[in-house]
């Protein structure tokens, strides 16, 4: 077993250089939302991955190195430029990233040499979470920070508040960044998977000195070898967050965060849905609702959601075209809302991967992200400022007074109609409108002007499909 201070040493001979004509994503310096370093726009259009499921799974002990590379081209192919990973994901025993608190295993450091590679040969980002903190909690005993195995905490209860566990905690973050940060492949830190006060003994101030100090180690460390330093955020299940409201706190407005990370769970509608716009809705509004704790500037986004219930307690794999269905609407309404991106779904599929029409799914809205100045748009809920009379299905949307994002899901008996939209408080001018076809892509595009009151008057739909409008200043 190599120390880590060898293993760090071979860090930059190992592991390419980042291509220089690519950089480190940002927070946007107007809006918010993202962008590169050289100033372009960037969405994230993804969803969770892990190195134990069958699409990376090839990468240990680099079984077949080549599969994943071309499971890396498609995804790039279909749109997808972000995936959301854990360092180590502890359904199995043998993916721990430390055999050992403080022993980085070999085998695990090269699957992620080998996976930042890849992120950076396919312009794929990863958004990373130090832990599984799932299957970590459920198998505490066999983990390197446990008693058991010889590390430093009693149980997970105590990881917050016994400071060699604290320690080791920032200690594994330093160690990727050292090892893997300086690549534009990282897109930023999840410092904690779902943070809740379980893991502080139920003392939320203790979360939130957490929560300060690893993300000061971690900028700082970053700082010092890169000279910049990855977005960081914390992600929250949001039944705990509907439990224990004083997280919010930390997830929307802890001052060392640069965005905020939601995990879009609801019972009934999300986690065990029995149609498509139920849930599409619940993320318009769950969203809505996460928009107004957020800063005016700070991104949100959701990066875990999908039919948990369903699938974990039930043990019910959705049909393929319902799935198909519910994974399109649930990402356009996040975007409509105020969200970065479409999301990202965890699969909770058999096999444990996203579909084909799924990706194909995340290609349209990725086609419909340039329609919109993200440099500039100051998202809000449109709420009343939107009306759709005698639309019978979802009409969500945000804007500000220059552009506006509207999605139109419609009922059975709406499809094939075409409706009439109000969108209020735009300044007085002549507006594009661009309507696409959620689900082949389809564009039209046409020139309106708003009236005296700042109201511009749509008339959208018709194709018996679902619909987004992109509402921008015509220059």
């Amino acid at each position: 077993m190599k120390p880590i201070a060898e293993l760090e040493q071979t860090a930059i001979r190992r592991v390419s250089a980042p291509h220089p004509e690519r950089d480190w994503v940002r927070c946007a310096a107007n809006a918010p939302y993202f962008q590169t370093e050289s100033g372009a726009a960037w969405a994230p259009v993804g969803h969770n991955e892990a190195i134990t499921w069958p699409h990376l799974a090839p990468l240990y002990r680099r079984q077949d190195v080549a599969s994943v590379d071309r499971h890396f081209a498609a995804l790039k192919a279909s749109g997808v430029n972000c995936l959301r990973l854990m360092l180590d994901y502890n359904q199995v025993r043998y993916r721990h990233l430390e055999s050992r608190c403080g022993h980085f295993s070999p085998a695990m450091v090269r699957l992620w040499d080998d996976l930042i590679q890849l992120g950076e040969r396919h312009d794929i980002r990863f958004l990373l979470t130090p832990f599984d903190t799932f299957f970590m909690a459920r198998r505490w005993k066999t983990h390197p920070y446990a008693q058991a195995t010889g590390g430093p905490c009693k149980s997970p209860r105590h990881m917050f508040t016994c400071e060699a566990t604290r320690a080791a905690i920032i200690n594994r973050l330093l160690f990727a960044t050292r090892r893997w940060g300086h690549s534009q492949a990282v897109f930023g830190w999840d410092l904690w998977n779902e943070i809740d006060s379980f893991y502080a003994g139920g003392d939320m101030a203790a979360v939130h000195d957490f929560v300060g100090e690893v993300s000061a180690a971690l900028r700082a460390e970053e700082l010092r070898v890169h000279g910049r330093s990855h977005p960081q955020t914390v992600s929250v299940y949001l039944p705990n967050l509907l439990l224990r409201p004083d997280l919010g706190e930390v997830i929307f407005r802890h001052p060392s965060l640069d965005f905020a990370s939601v995990h879009l769970y609801e019972k009934g509608t999300i986690d065990h849905p029995r149609g498509t716009l139920a849930p599409a809705e619940a993320t318009a509004r769950l969203m809505t609702a996460a928009v107004e704790q957020c800063p005016v500037d700070r991104p949100l986004l959701d990066t875990e959601h999908g039919p948990i219930h369903a699938f974990k307690d039930r043990h019910i794999t959705l049909p393929d075209d319902f799935d198909t269905e519910l994974f399109r609407r649930m990402q356009w309404a996040h975007l409509a809302s105020g969200g970065a991106g479409g999301g990202m779904r965890w699969p909770y599929r058999h096999p444990h991967v996203l579909l084909p029409a799924m990706h194909e799914a995340q290609g349209v809205l990725a086609r419909f992200l340039p329609l919109i100045d993200w440099s500039d748009f100051r998202r809000q809920p449109l709420g009343e400022r939107l009306r759709a009379p005698g639309f019978d299905g979802l009409a969500t949307g945000c804007g500000d007074a220059h552009q506006a994002i509207v999605v139109l899901m419609a009922n059975r008996a709406q499809c094939g109609h075409a409706s009439t939209l109000d969108i209020q408080g735009l300044e007085p001018g002549v507006y594009s409108v661009t309507q696409m076809n959620t689900l082949t892509g389809e564009l039209e595009t046409a020139q309106l002007q708003t009236m005296q009151d700042g109201t511009l008057t749509v008339l959208a739909g018709g194709t018996g499909q679902d619909v987004a409008l992109a509402i921008t200043r015509a220059s």
